[in-house]
């Protein structure tokens, strides 16, 4: 139905404690992102036929899904500044380097390494071994430079 994911990323966190980051729901986001991105295609559809056949009786199923949208894009953003907000506040509480209970819940990509890098290492002392065809789960500030330099690149699944 109607923006009922988005709202579940909005209860998801307001299930949460107070203090407490809830591990990132990309997946949620993604169907929600999906779910705006077909009913824009239907509503430029449907504009497109009403304005071309003067068809009035479209104008009520346009504006119905013109205002889904608008409450899936406010849940969204909703969601994101929760999570901001939450960050921002561990940040003050522990400093810079976050424990890794916490930093588990941040969010993190999946790269595929396109060339021999050698090792990486990670905040909390561990390296990983960047060679052709591998694939790693790092965080997003991490891997950042590298996708920009062409040593890796996002795996979309």
């Amino acid at each position: 139905m109607f923006c009922e994911k988005a709202m579940e990323l909005v209860r998801e966190l307001h299930r949460a404690p107070e203090g407490q980051l809830p591990a990132f729901n990309e997946d949620g986001l993604r169907q929600v992102l999906e779910e705006m991105k077909a009913l824009y295609e239907q509503n430029q559809s449907d504009v497109n036929e009403a304005k071309s056949a003067g068809r009035g009786d479209l104008i009520p199923t346009i504006k119905f899904r013109h205002c889904a949208l608008l409450r899936n894009r406010r849940c969204t953003i909703a969601y994101l500044y929760d999570r901001l907000l939450r960050i921002r506040a561990l940040r003050w509480e522990y400093g810079s380097v976050l424990p890794n209970s916490l930093r588990f819940h941040m969010s993190a990509e999946e790269v595929r390494c396109l060339k021999d890098y050698g090792e990486l290492e990670v905040d909390d002392g561990t390296s990983v071994l960047l060679k052709k065809n591998s694939q790693h789960f790092l965080p997003r500030w991490k891997c950042e430079q590298l996708i920009r330099q062409g040593v890796l690149e996002h795996v979309l699944s």
